[in-house]
């Protein structure tokens, strides 16, 4: 069993209450909960959400924290899965002051810790910026000096989460659009030009699977050491 099967059964199941929600596009949003007894989490990790009917049936998915805890607090970003189960509800139909339930948190090796000093690139697909979102705010927060760059590649602008956010930060964002031309370059998948230096830096690669992989090649490629890569995949599950 793995370490983090072993985790899910030893987190149980805690009361969530929708605070807030706010749109980051046209197809994802930021939710608030609150969440009594939140034993705190570290910037990378992800939690468990199930949604149950009153018939009964219950779904459940996994999501990314958005955000270091603040007291009983926690933020999720949920992008839509076309006709999927539970990530169209929390999108497109949750409330304040609705209710669900969330285990967790879960993770350890896709981490980063405050005290972490050395130079750190971040690498997103997609929705793969959620959990390297938190690093950012985490690192804000503390005060860390850490240097830390952002190569973050979605469709185009419209598909930026947390845009107002990243472009008034202090570190340097590069952003690679697939489907529209950018500011410095035509549009297309992300290539070995478009990842700055990092043969000191440990770098987190997040996103679909296919991305997180060209990543990592193009990373070994030039010479990045293999331990300090850490990735983290998502694919279809359902939505």
């Amino acid at each position: 069993m793995t370490e983090t099967a072993v985790r899910r059964r030893r987190s149980p199941w805690l009361a969530a209450s929708v605070r807030s929600v706010r749109s980051e596009t046209a197809f994802a949003r930021t939710i608030v909960l609150e969440v009594p007894g939140w034993p705190g989490h570290e910037a990378g990790q992800h939690v468990d959400v199930r949604l149950t009917a009153a018939d009964g049936y219950s779904a459940q998915r996994s999501y990314s924290l958005a955000a270091p805890p603040s007291g009983s607090l926690i933020e999720l970003t949920v992008q839509r899965v076309p006709d999927g189960e539970v990530s169209p509800y929390l999108v497109d139909e949750l409330l304040p002051t609705d209710e669900l339930e969330v285990r967790g948190p879960i993770g350890g090796w896709f981490t980063w810790h405050t005290t972490d000093p050395e130079p750190v690139l971040l690498v997103a697909g997609g929705a793969g910026i959620v959990p390297l979102m938190a690093m950012i705010r985490a690192r804000s927060l503390s005060g860390s000096a850490a240097p830390f760059t952002l190569v973050y590649s979605t469709r185009g602008p419209a598909d930026v989460f947390y845009s107002t956010e990243l472009s008034s930060s202090d570190l340097p964002v590069h952003l690679v659009y697939t489907r529209s031309a950018g500011p410095s370059r035509p549009a297309g998948r992300i290539t070995a030009q478009d990842l700055p230096p990092s043969a000191d830096a440990r770098v987190y690669v997040c996103g679909p699977t296919g991305f997180v992989e060209s990543v990592a090649e193009l990373l070994l490629a030039r010479g990045q050491a293999p331990a300090s890569i850490r990735t983290e995949r998502f694919g279809p599950t359902g939505g």
